[in-house]
């Protein structure tokens, strides 16, 4: 026995064929073309027969839309913020990292990705309370290992931290439902972006889709997977 169709997908299927319709009335198709179309009621006293079908297709194809949007994306925010309270709240997340993926409203802010393969961090408690030491090593498409380091400042009760240098740049974290993962969003001037990492430099495919699917949520359709194909730069800690 096979499965009901969903209410979107008649819905873009009865758009298709209206509009196909009112296309072939309004003299844009020829009359011989093949197209399966519904039986044609009678037409609307003030409208012509094929402007009536056309704008039918259009608000049934908005409307299947719209329908979709309401299915795919919870009503509530998805996102749950890791609060800060005290270096012990962090332990969880101390250690080793690696990035996966990221998800942003255009491409243009995941662009600093392009060139890399993989990238491997490791997190730790810096020299005073209010401190976060987080250092990276980049491996790039073409080979190359870049480390990098930053210094984030703490704020008790609250997710955000800023980065030392960079006045502008905020980074909340939230938790993931992906086991062994954990989302970052970034935002600075005149960008946003959400990266997805996880203890393990290849997380289940369930965890991805995941991933984008929430991020598509929340306007941000531009997505970039790391390729994760070489092997990872040794990562320094001191």
């Amino acid at each position: 026995m096979t499965e009901n169709p969903s209410v979107s997908s008649v819905l873009h299927h009865t758009a298709n064929i209206q509009f196909r319709y009112g296309l072939k009335d309004c003299g844009l198709l020829p009359e011989d073309s093949a197209l399966l179309v519904t039986p044609r009621g009678p037409a609307h006293p003030r409208l012509h027969g094929g402007m009536f079908h056309w704008l039918r297709a259009a608000v049934l194809y908005l409307y299947g839309i719209l329908l979709n949007s309401i299915q795919q994306c919870p009503n509530n925010s998805p996102l749950t913020t890791l609060e800060v309270h005290g270096k012990e709240s962090l332990e969880p997340y101390l250690g080793q990292w690696h990035f996966i993926a990221g998800a942003a409203p255009t491409k243009v802010e995941l662009a600093t990705f392009d060139p890399v393969d993989n990238i491997v961090f490791n997190m730790a408690t810096g020299s005073t309370p209010v401190q976060l030491q987080l250092r990276a090593t980049i491996r790039t498409k073409n080979g190359l290992c870049v480390p990098r380091k930053w210094t984030y400042h703490l704020t008790e009760g609250s997710a955000n931290l800023t980065t030392e240098g960079r006045p502008d740049m905020k980074t909340e974290f939230f938790s993931s439902s992906c086991p062994g993962g954990i989302m970052l969003k970034e935002t600075g001037q005149g960008y946003q972006r959400f990266l997805f990492y996880n203890r393990s430099p290849q997380p289940p495919e369930k965890c991805v889709q995941e991933f984008q699917s929430l991020t598509s949520c929340l306007n941000s359709r531009a997505f970039l997977l790391t390729p994760r194909n070489q092997e990872a730069c040794e990562l320094s800690v001191q």
